[in-house]
């Protein structure tokens, strides 16, 4: 099922639409990343939130570990 913009309810919470500027607006202030990183993330585990955020956070835990 798609976005709907008329209904904010659980679904539209849970996933992140990169053609909605103003979500991609919100999520990379959320993330303190850029929408080309978002779009990575999504490209590589999906429009779920939390898998965006997992990913993101893996990635910079790996990120520390190399430049140590």
């Amino acid at each position: 099922m798609g976005d709907n913009n008329h209904s904010r309810g659980g679904t539209d919470r849970l996933r992140i639409n990169l053609n909605e500027d103003l979500e991609v607006s919100h999520w990379t202030r959320r993330f303190g990343i850029s929408r080309e990183v978002l779009k990575d993330a999504i490209d590589e585990v999906g429009d779920r939130v939390h898998d965006v955020d997992e990913y993101l956070q893996e990635r910079e835990s790996a990120g520390r570990s190399h430049s140590s």
